[in-house]
C-alpha cells in the first residue's frame, strides 16, 4: 500500500510534526526535572499557580487562603508552571496537526474544532469548582475525537493526529489530577506513560509524513521483534515511573548489584503494587514501608535485565541486516547507556542530572524503536 501523502499535506504536516516531536521530548525531560526536584506540588492549583497565570516570585504577596493550601516555594513554582506552559504549547501544535490532517475529511475540521471547544470550555468550569460539568464536557470532546478516529482511515494521518490530540487532552487531565490528588502514584506513572505515548505517536506521524520507508525482505519479522521490544520497554518505563512515584529509587541504599547488602532482601511485593489507595492522602515523600519499596526496586532491576538482553539481541539482529548497522549501533549504545545511568543513579545516590538523563534515555530508546516501526516495510 502506498502511504504517500497529498503534496499539500506533505508540505506542511511533516515540518510541524517534527517540531512537535522535539517539543514533546523537551516536555518529557523537563517534566522529569520537575518531578525529580520535588517540585510537582509547588503550584497547588490548576491551571493557574496560586491564582496566577505565571508563578509567584520571591517576596510576592500571596492571598492567605492560597498559602494555607501549601507554603509558597518560588524557586520551585516556576518549574511546575513553565512545564504546564510547554505542555500547553505542545497541545496547540497537536491541535494544528489534527486540523491540517482532517481538512480533506467531510466535516473533519468541524469535528476537531467542536471537540476542542468542548474541552476548552471545561477549563473555566473546573476553575469555578463545577467539576461534574467540566468533566462531562471533557468526556464529550474526547468522545468526538474517538468517533472521528474510528471513522477515518490513516492514509492522510487524520486518524493518528486525532488520537494524538485525544491523548494530549488526557495528559492535561492527568496533569491536573497529579496536583489535585497530591502526587498519587498511579496518576504520576500514567502521566509519564502518557507523555511517552505522545512522543511515540508524534514520531510515527512525522516519519509517515515524509514517507521515507526502509524496505527489507524480512521487514515483517523485524517489525515483530520491534513490537516485542516496545512492549518490554514500556513495561520497564512503567516500573521506572512506579519506582519514582513511590520514592523507591534508593530503597536499596547505594548497593548494586546487591540490595541493602543482600542478594534477595526482605520484601513485600503484594503491598508494593497496590495501585489504588483512595484519594486525600499526600503522597509526597511516599507512604510505603521499606520492604514494599525494596520490592519495587527489585522488580525494576529484574525487568531491566530482560530489556537489556532483548534490546541487545535486537541490535545484533539489525547488525546482521544489510543497511541497518547505524540503527543497530544506536540501539545498542542507548541500551547500554541507559543501564549505566540506572546503576549510576543508585551508586551516586540519585543525583538530579543523572536521574533526568535516565528519563531522557528511555525517551530516546522509545524514539528509535518507533522510528524503526514506522519506516520498516516489505518490498512492493
Amino acid at each position: 500500500m502506498n502511504f504517500a501523502l497529498p503534496p499539500t499535506l506533505y508540505k506542511h504536516l511533516h515540518r510541524l510534526a517534527w517540531f512537535a516531536v522535539a517539543l514533546a521530548f523537551g516536555v518529557i525531560v523537563f517534566g522529569a526535572f520537575v518531578r525529580l526536584s520535588n517540585a510537582g506540588l509547588s503550584c497547588p492549583d490548576w491551571p493557574t499557580c496560586y491564582g496566577r497565570a505565571a508563578w509567584p516570585a520571591a517576596g510576592d504577596t500571596i492571598d492567605h487562603a492560597a498559602t494555607a493550601i501549601r507554603p509558597v516555594e518560588a524557586h520551585k513554582a516556576w518549574r511546575e508552571q513553565l512545564h504546564r506552559m510547554l505542555a500547553g504549547t505542545l497541545g496547540i501544535l497537536v491541535f494544528a496537526l489534527a486540523l491540517i490532517a482532517a481538512r480533506k475529511r467531510r466535516f473533519g475540521i468541524a469535528q476537531i474544532l467542536a471537540a476542542s471547544a468542548l474541552i476548552a470550555s471545561a477549563i473555566p468550569l473546573y476553575m469555578r469548582g463545577e467539576y461534574v460539568a467540566a468533566m462531562a464536557l471533557a468526556i464529550a470532546g474526547e468522545a468526538i475525537l474517538a468517533f472521528a478516529a474510528l471513522r477515518w482511515s490513516n492514509l492522510d494521518l487524520s486518524r493518528a493526529t486525532a488520537i494524538t490530540l485525544a491523548v494530549i487532552v488526557l495528559q492535561a487531565l492527568l496533569g491536573m489530577w497529579t496536583v489535585t490528588w497530591l502526587l498519587k502514584p498511579i496518576v504520576v506513572m500514567a502521566h509519564l506513560l502518557g507523555g511517552l505515548l505522545t512522543l511515540a505517536l508524534l514520531t510515527w506521524i512525522a516519519w509517515r509524513a515524509i514517507d521515507r520507508p526502509i524496505r527489507l525482505v524480512d521487514a515483517r519479522s523485524l517489525r515483530l521483534w520491534i513490537i516485542i521490544g516496545l512492549i518490554v520497554l514500556s513495561v520497564q518505563i512503567a516500573l521506572g515511573g512506579w519506582t519514582s512515584a513511590n520514592y523507591a529509587a534508593l530503597s536499596c541504599g547505594t548497593d548494586f548489584p546487591k540490595c541493602v547488602g543482600q542478594w534477595w532482601p526482605s520484601h513485600d511485593f503484594r503491598e508494593a503494587f497496590v495501585l489504588w489507595r483512595g484519594i486525600g492522602v499526600d503522597y509526597e515523600g511516599g507512604v510505603l514501608d521499606g520492604e514494599s519499596r525494596i520490592a519495587i526496586q527489585l522488580a525494576h532491576r529484574m525487568m531491566a535485565g530482560v530489556v537489556l538482553v532483548f534490546l541487545l539481541a535486537l541490535a545484533l539482529r539489525l547488525l546482521r541486516t544489510p543497511g541497518m548497522r547505524q540503527w543497530a549501533a544506536m540501539l545498542a549504545l542507548l541500551t547500554l547507556s541507559q543501564v549505566a545511568l540506572g546503576i549510576a543513579n543508585v551508586k551516586l545516590a540519585l543525583p538530579l542530572t543523572i536521574a533526568v538523563l535516565h528519563n531522557a534515555g528511555a525517551a530516546l530508546l522509545l524514539f528509535v524503536l518507533v522510528s524503526l516501526l514506522a519506516r520498516l516495510r516489505s518490498p512492493d
